[in-house]
């Protein structure tokens, strides 16, 4: 067997004491090891040098680890390229979110534990060969098959005949996708449904609490593993998709200054945090949000002498929510002004403060918020008078009361009328959890495990929502769906709830007669936004036909 190639692993901290004690600690693994005493030293060896594995200090004086692994992240080469970062100080779970964000994979605390990180920076080596490997076997498949096109090039019922089977293959590659992302999804949806269910009951052992929310951290992080499975092209161009949820303002701001305090308060500056008098609602992305104001307020400390002042104010204009940061620092000159997001722009201090950041953080940002529908601008009235940023955002606008005829009708707890649902699902777990949910939070829920039943206690109950799950057996979701638009009321309103998510699928599910389409598992929140939302479309509508209410207390009728 032909000895293996070594593969290079780049050692990056500012201690050499602590690259001494790496190399020592990785030396037994046989592979390259290479030391660089910064951040900046550390990508002028990606420029040159081929790398497999980062393992780098998060705390570093020029250019720390969470800013080093973004700019790492942007290079085409190093899109994919394993980044472990090594922190002496606890880190918190928001800490280990920005990490996740600018590009780690792991983490090793301090002290470390030489057979952990061994164990660690192997694994990723050995990813990284088995992926050479694979490469190489798939560069010889693909000139087998460019020889056997060549061959078949010269008889065209035989250039035919392959045209047709590489369209089928493909088709089978998209159907085998769509059904292994359906049946991860149904196991996915009731772990979801029953972390949402013990949150809505009190623990009183932390270790069971603690449990829960692993659960559910790990149910949402295997979701996102099986969209990315689903939406390859997102992944080979690097972008980045919004995992939008509701979130109150307060905990935006809270979450950026958590991030940001250590570096404000290293420079003595004093920060003021003004907020609204009213709990104010955004529907976006929480990380990227905390990482716009974050990055602002960075922003402030960085360009000012220490001891300073910061002011972040927010408040509500209407329909926006206007969040400005104000410091007192060094400005921007006017032929600055128009170049501040432009990527890598350095501005007006690049050399008289050399620790001011590459010029990524305000490009991000610009990106950032016009993905969440916003804008962002910034005015100063020159060097030495300081900057104002001021970002604009959409704000999650809370919905109007509704007409009512009904008297005291019984709630979910959170205001909303409690609503008669049918849940159908042939997946027993997935359909008993989401049940007990909807159920625990107020509402009075009916099950179907198939379509004839289905159909039937929609004619015959009438109930304002249809959960209904597509791969049923026998008749499949969408004939069940066209039957009760067929034979029950119209103001009954059906959702798909369902493992496919392709857009294919939620084209079927709209021409069926669907009003909406969600695909497992839902997100709790999103799920109780949606039956408030429909639950009301359902009342107008049988409001606007001159039917009655119905009382869920006495099932009395109520004109």
């Amino acid at each position: 067997m032909e000895p293996r190639e070594k593969v290079n692993i780049l050692l990056v901290d500012d201690q050499p004491g602590k690259l001494i004690t790496y190399e020592v600690m990785l030396a037994e693994l046989g592979e390259n090891l290479i030391k660089a005493n910064s951040g900046r030293e550390a990508l002028e060896v990606l420029l040159k040098t081929e790398i497999t594995v980062i393992l780098m200090d998060v705390s570093m004086p020029d250019l720390d680890g969470f800013e080093l692994a973004e700019i790492i992240r942007q290079h085409p080469r190093y899109k994919k390229t394993a980044i472990i970062f090594v922190s002496a100080v606890h880190m918190s779970d928001v800490d280990r979110l920005r990490g996740y964000a600018s590009g780690a994979v792991d983490y090793v605390s301090v002290p470390v534990v030489p057979e952990i990180l061994r164990a660690k920076v192997s694994v990723f080596v050995e990813l990284y060969r088995q992926t050479r490997e694979a490469e190489r076997l798939n560069r010889e498949l693909e000139e087998r098959v460019d020889r056997r096109t060549a061959e078949l090039q010269q008889a065209m019922s035989k250039q035919v005949d392959l045209s047709r089977q590489l369209r089928e293959a493909d088709r089978r590659k998209d159907d085998f996708l769509a059904l292994l992302a359906h049946e991860l999804r149904n196991p996915l949806a009731s772990l979801r449904n029953a972390a949402s269910i013990m949150s809505l009951k009190e623990i009183d052992d932390s270790e069971l609490v603690w449990c829960r929310d692993m659960v559910d951290r790990q149910t949402c992080h295997l979701t996102r593993l099986v969209d990315d499975l689903l939406d390859v092209s997102r992944i080979t161009q690097g972008k980045i998709a919004l995992r939008r949820e509701s979130i109150n303002l307060a905990e935006i701001v809270a979450g950026a200054v958590e991030i940001s305090r250590p570096y404000i308060d290293t420079r003595g500056h004093e920060l003021n945090v003004t907020l609204p008098d009213q709990p104010v609602m955004l529907h976006g992305d929480s990380a990227r949000l905390i990482q716009i104001v974050a990055n602002l307020l960075n922003n402030a400390a960085k360009f000012q002498n220490e001891h300073g002042r910061i002011e972040l104010t927010v408040e509500r204009d209407e329909d926006e929510v206007i969040f400005v940061i104000k410091d007192c620092g060094f400005g921007i000159s006017s032929e600055s002004l128009p170049r501040v997001f432009d990527l890598f722009a350095q501005g007006d201090h690049a050399l008289q403060y050399p620790h001011g950041g590459l010029g990524i953080g305000l490009s991000l940002v610009k990106s950032l918020v016009g993905m969440h529908g916003g804008t962002v601008g910034v005015r100063s009235e020159g060097l030495g008078l300081g900057s104002e940023f001021t970002v604009r955002l959409p704000c999650q606008l809370a919905a109007e009361p509704a007409t009512t005829s009904r008297v005291n009708a019984p709630t979910n707890g959170h205001g909303a009328p409690a609503l008669r649902i049918l849940v159908v699902d042939d997946n027993q777990d997935a359909a008993l959890s989401l049940a007990l949910f909807l159920r625990l939070s107020g509402h009075e829920v009916m099950l179907a495990s198939e379509g004839e039943t289905a159909v039937e206690i929609a004619t015959k109950s009438a109930p304002e929502i249809v959960f209904l799950d597509i791969g049923l057996p026998g008749m499949d979701g969408y004939e069940v769906c066209r039957r009760i638009r067929a034979q029950g009321p119209e103001e009954i309103r059906i959702i798909a709830m369902t493992g496919y998510g392709q857009e294919r699928d939620r084209l079927r599910t709209a021409a069926a007669g669907f009003d909406a389409h969600m695909v497992k598992p839902v997100e709790p929140g999103e799920l109780l936004r949606q039956v408030a939302y429909f639950g009301e479309k359902s009342r107008e509508a049988r409001l606007a036909a001159g039917k009655p209410t119905v009382d869920r207390v006495d099932e009395k009728v109520t004109e």
